[in-house]
């Protein structure tokens, strides 16, 4: 798997309890092992991207705040994909 991804994965497993979709996402990134992050950002439909960016958003801050700067980096990653 994919750097970045394996990041979005680990992040993602904090919401999967909270927000549906975010299991959805997370299910699409473990089944069909994405071999970068470009080809998973082009699989996700507009409401997925969307809740997808709200959480890099606050997961990026949280993780640059904290000194992560590695984790911030891959997140950044895929956030910028997004769009």
């Amino acid at each position: 798997m994919d750097q970045s991804l394996s990041y979005l994965h680990e992040v993602l497993s904090n919401y999967t309890e909270e927000i549906g979709a975010i299991r959805d996402i997370d299910e699409k990134i473990t089944q069909n092992e994405y071999t970068s992050e470009n080809l998973f950002s082009r699989d996700l439909d507009e409401e997925e991207s969307r809740i997808l960016r709200e959480i890099l958003l606050k997961e990026m801050h949280h993780a640059n705040e904290s000194g992560d700067h590695e984790r911030g980096y891959q997140l950044h990653e895929v956030y910028e994909l997004l769009y």
